[in-house]
């Protein structure tokens, strides 16, 4: 091997390992800053420094404190009865907004299909999509209208075909019924699958520089006997 295709080599195994990093924190400051823009206003406004011995980042820090605790208080009260009612309200009152409603539900519906177990997605389907022979991973969200059936004559299913990695945005397919293919998978594992690309948990821990603990010599005797 000669000098320059070691360099090329060593080049590109260096920047597979720095460009994470770089991308990493240049998200992270993005973040930042962008946290700041609401973080300074309420600094400034409410006078926090008065309270840090007037220490501007540690009442950065202290707003960023109390915005988690409100978030918390937020939710804790939505789990009530009442709470639940009143932010019931505050969902159907965006719903009517044009546009809005539309970026409030797919990205309120990601995130619960994230965290929670509950989701509107019924299942998790693959269609042969853009092409014969290419299967997209999509989530059933219900049947399709009546006029659907009488205009093609066939049971179809309305199916939300997710971008990857951001699944808030992507296409709706009127999928007919025959041309579904169910799989058994979870909508919180399918959503996974699209927010990772398809990586698995022991391909990003190395990628992300994780040693993975080798298989055990009972689940490698497993293996081959399977």
């Amino acid at each position: 091997m000669n000098l320059g295709e070691a360099f090329k080599r060593s080049f590109v195994a260096g920047l597979i390992l720095v460009a994470p990093l770089v991308v990493t924190l240049y998200v992270i400051t993005t973040l930042v800053r962008w946290s700041l823009v609401v973080v300074d206003p309420i600094v400034a406004g409410t006078r926090l420094t008065q309270f840090t011995g007037n220490d501007w980042v540690a009442a950065q820090l202290l707003a960023v404190a109390l915005i988690v605790a409100g978030i918390a208080v937020v939710g804790s009260i939505a789990q009530r009865t009442v709470g639940s009612r009143v932010f019931g309200n505050v969902g159907r009152v965006v719903n009517f907004v044009p546009l809005v409603n539309t970026i409030y539900s797919s990205v309120r519906q990601v995130a619960s299909a994230l965290v929670e177990r509950d989701s509107r997605y019924d299942s998790v389907v693959l269609v042969e999509y853009p092409r014969n022979g290419i299967y997209a991973l999509g989530f059933v969200t219900g049947e399709s209208p009546e006029p659907v059936l009488t205009a093609t004559d066939e049971r179809a299913y309305n199916v939300f075909l997710p971008n990857s990695p951001n699944p808030t945005g992507g296409r709706l397919a009127l999928v007919p019924e025959e041309q579904i293919t169910e799989i058994d998978m979870s909508v919180r594992e399918g959503l996974r699958q699209v927010v990772t690309t398809g990586m698995k948990a022991e391909e990003m821990e190395a990628t992300a520089g994780v040693p993975v603990e080798p298989a055990s010599n009972a689940d490698a005797e497993t293996d081959r006997t399977e």
